[in-house]
């Protein structure tokens, strides 16, 4: 039976996947094909891209003029798509294709399955892994790739290689969960150190930076916490609103610290002060097993944060 998200498109985007699923399995060398991004996870608008991830062994890649010729038959005759070779997009997000054919924009995703499954058994090790220029707003954290892994609507898995990845992460590992936890919690409570020393020279670049810094900790921190598998930075707030655990009213009182950081050094202390309460209703949420890493600055100044 064809999945839940399949059956969901829109009848010219379920025909435009079952024709790049059927012209891209004929290309040598691809292991996998999967329908991702919004459209996989449930959180798709009417104008949303089709996100399409091509995997394969970096021992024996596809090739990517067979890729170009690809894109450019499925898209518009006035377009012409971009395409990439291996990493052009950088070391996660690693290359593919932009094209813009009559049903919307599609984006091809190369995804490189070794370094998939590598990332995976070292998340299961507790290893998480951030590279910031990736991509905005954030950056991308390995944890991405378990959300992928989860979300992805497998369209060709002759060998069932993606069946196996989903399964092996089907429960979040516990050692993932607490580094994540604790690595997040700690960002964010260093990022609110700095962000009051900011606001009292009345510096904005820096004061605002810091609270835009807490907020996407905490969000990884509410994802981790409620062992959901963080996918993208997209409607973040929103979706951690609709988790089990969550301090109250959390999108709302982001949303009014960041729309409105303030632009003398009162105002920027305020706005710390509002971040710190929810940092703090966060921490509340771990049960107590959230540890500063150095205590001894509390007891040495009082409450840091204070």
């Amino acid at each position: 039976m064809p999945a839940l998200q399949l059956i969901l498109l829109p009848a010219e985007k379920r025909r435009m996947v079952e024709q790049i699923r059927d012209g891209l399995r004929r290309v040598p060398h691809i292991q996998a094909i999967v329908l991702g991004g919004s459209h996989a996870s449930g959180l798709a608008r009417l104008d949303s891209d089709l996100d399409i991830g091509v995997y394969y062994r970096e021992g024996c890649p596809v090739s990517v003029d067979e890729v170009r010729a690809f894109a450019e038959g499925i898209a518009r005759p006035e377009t012409r798509p971009v395409v990439t070779g291996f990493y052009e997009w950088g070391p996660w997000v690693n290359g593919g294709a932009w094209i813009q054919t009559p049903v919307g924009k599609v984006d091809l995703l190369y995804r490189n399955l070794d370094q998939v499954e590598t990332t995976l058994a070292e998340g299961q090790r507790g290893v998480w892994r951030h590279d910031y220029d990736q991509q905005p707003p954030y950056g991308f954290r390995s944890v991405i790739y378990f959300g992928e892994t989860e979300a992805c609507v497998p369209l060709h898995d002759p060998h069932g290689q993606i069946a196996r990845l989903k399964e092996a992460i089907r429960t979040y590992p516990e050692r993932l969960k607490a580094r994540i936890v604790q690595g997040s919690l700690w960002g964010a409570e260093f990022s609110l150190l700095h962000a009051r020393q900011f606001a009292e020279r009345a510096d904005v670049y820096g004061a605002a930076g810091c609270l835009t810094r807490v907020a996407q900790y905490l969000i990884q921190a509410l994802f981790a916490l409620n062992e959901r598998y963080f996918l993208s930075d997209k409607d973040a707030a929103r979706v951690v609103e609709g988790l089990p655990l969550h301090p109250p009213h959390f999108q709302s009182r982001l949303a009014g610290v960041l729309t409105r950081a303030g632009a003398d050094a009162s105002e920027l202390h305020a706005s710390v002060i509002r971040m710190r309460e929810i940092w703090r209703d966060t921490v509340e949420l771990t049960n107590g097993t959230y540890r500063s890493r150095f205590e001894w600055e509390r007891s040495a100044r009082g409450d840091a944060l204070g």
